[in-house]
């Protein structure tokens, strides 16, 4: 099923498109969103950057985002090291990429997000420098068929990623979304990190493709 919003987005029109986007993955029952989540784990493992990280980072879906979390036991069994994103004290919206286990002792965020609690991702030993890590799994508000990518607004993860827009180590960044969030076209911003892939619960789409991959 194709859904189009708009076929040009101009940055007037997105917090409007951003609420849109936003109601659309709240509408999708449990049972849909759970399906969603299973196919969209299925496409993350045939990606050669999922299956060659040994350290990789996802999120705690929060608000009808698409659930990446089906992906730990096979993470796991693959022995790659798994982070989230954390809340970075006293800075301006930036995160830190802290390990995640079983045991790892959570708290809710000023989001109601949950994330490991601030005395154990303030110890260096338990965290990552983004520029280390494998893979980031990014969750997204929308895409379009260039890869082109919507986010909270909050500028998050263009912070937390701005050294990548110079040379050096770097991970691979994948935003991940429901099919329902595409849409035609969005403005590139110049503070914007790029993606290497957008996959969702029906399609991989990458910068270079003039449409979605279908897979599997």
């Amino acid at each position: 099923m194709a859904y189009r919003v708009m076929t040009h987005t101009t940055p007037s029109d997105k917090p409007a498109l951003r609420r849109e986007l936003k109601r659309r993955r709240r509408t999708l029952t449990a049972e849909q969103q759970k399906q969603a989540a299973l196919a969209l784990c299925q496409r993350l493992k045939q990606l050669p950057e999922i299956r060659r990280a040994k350290r990789i980072s996802l999120y705690l879906p929060v608000n009808g985002e698409i659930d990446p979390t089906p992906l730990i036991p096979w993470l796991r069994q693959r022995r790659v090291a798994i982070y989230l994103p954390v809340l970075r004290p006293f800075s301006d919206n930036s995160l830190w990429f802290v390990a995640y286990g079983d045991t790892t002792p959570m708290v809710k965020n000023r989001f109601g997000i949950a994330e490991p609690c601030p005395r154990f991702a303030a110890q260096r030993r338990n965290r990552l420098p983004a520029w280390a890590l494998g893979t980031l799994i990014v969750p997204l508000v929308g895409f379009d068929q260039h890869a082109n990518r919507m986010g909270m607004g909050g500028g998050f993860y263009d912070r937390s990623l701005a050294f990548m827009r110079r040379p050096g180590p770097a991970p691979t960044l994948i935003g991940v979304a429901h099919a329902c969030q595409q849409v035609d076209a969005l403005p590139i911003e110049p503070w914007d990190i790029p993606l290497n892939a957008v996959v969702s619960d029906t399609a991989v789409v990458r910068p270079t493709n003039a449409g979605p991959t279908k897979t599997g």
